[in-house]
């Protein structure tokens, strides 16, 4: 296939196009750069069969050529990236998704997007099935991004009820693996690099709020099968195994080996206490269930941050000029 993927150049948008690659596919990526850099494609600009176009996909999205499949990843997806850039969240969910469904229309191609699980909200349902419509702050601070995710899944159901698009969404639960930015402001990165660093774990609240960990390699093949799949969704893409925060910081010093004590900061507003996928619909309508456990997961995790290149200059999201250029 010809897969065009947008926010390719992200932390999943990456593995994604590397897994592309692998089996054979041409993969045509689509990234403003805006909260990540070219060191995750370095490694790919010289296969032919992959093409970077730096591109702000909420002004445009034209791609030449056929194309039989569009991955919709493209957006800021850390609270500090999503607060520092509001009105790009919104724009790349809102007319980003329309500018992608509409190039899949065009050309008849299978659409997946990548929704959240963050359009739960802070759940009042555990765990969280695909039949929940979620409880969500509108104008809260998460909402640029929560709200955004919402209208997408919005508009991608539209273009499949009215324009016949063959569309599918995916809401993914928090994924973690190499590639992550030192200073994305998830949890595991954080924790990653503060234990590496002889740093105090920061844990906001009691840590007793509870998160689900995907490894990155699980939650791309799940993304594979969708994008090969005829499902229309939504469909939870997580591990269901329910870890509390202060659980994940123990595991983080204990496979680090550091010293690092806990300092605990309050609990920042709208933030979930509770987050775990029913994923009975990944298993039956597209056999897939995560494989790699936690540990293994993050040891994987601590070997690339202690030996990957650094990433502090990629550190804070940039704003992109409404004057860069289009595909």
């Amino acid at each position: 296939m010809r897969v065009v993927v947008t926010g390719g150049a992200g932390f999943l948008g990456s593995h994604l196009c590397d897994a592309l690659i692998a089996r054979g596919d041409l993969v045509w990526c689509a990234d403003d750069l805006c909260t990540s850099g070219p060191a995750n494609l370095r490694h790919l600009l010289r296969e032919p069969r992959f093409h970077f176009a730096r591109s702000d996909i909420s002004r445009s999205l034209d791609v030449p050529g056929p194309v039989d499949a569009v991955a919709h990843l493209a957006s800021p997806a850390s609270p500090p990236d999503y607060h520092s850039l509001p009105l790009q969240t919104l724009a790349v969910g809102s007319r980003g998704t329309e500018n992608a469904l509409g190039l899949a229309l065009r050309h008849r191609a299978r659409f997946v997007l990548a929704s959240t699980s963050e359009v739960y909200g802070d759940p009042l349902v555990h765990p969280q099935p695909e039949e929940d419509w979620g409880h969500v702050n509108p104008i809260g601070p998460r909402s640029v991004y929560d709200e955004a995710k919402r209208y997408a899944e919005a508009v991608t159901m539209a273009y499949r009820r009215s324009e016949g698009v063959d569309t599918g969404i995916v809401r993914i639960f928090n994924t973690y693996g190499p590639r992550m930015r030192p200073y994305d402001g998830r949890v595991v990165s954080s924790f990653v690099r503060q234990a590496l660093r002889g740093e105090p774990l920061t844990v906001y609240g009691d840590g007793s709020q509870t998160r689900s960990f995907c490894y990155v390699d699980d939650l791309v093949r799940g993304l594979l099968t969708m994008l090969d799949a005829d499902v229309p969704g939504p469909v939870n893409l997580g591990n269901p195994e329910e870890r509390t925060v202060g659980e994940l910081a123990r595991l983080v010093i204990e496979l680090t080996g550091s010293g690092s004590p806990v300092r605990r900061l309050p609990l920042p507003e709208d933030d979930p206490t509770r987050r775990c996928p029913v994923i009975a619909r990944a298993r039956e309508q597209l056999g897939w269930s995560p494989e790699i456990t936690l540990r293994e997961g993050l040891r994987h995790t601590v070997e690339w941050f202690r030996s990957g290149p650094s990433q502090d200059d990629e550190a804070r999201p940039r704003r992109i000029s409404r004057d860069a250029a289009g595909v």
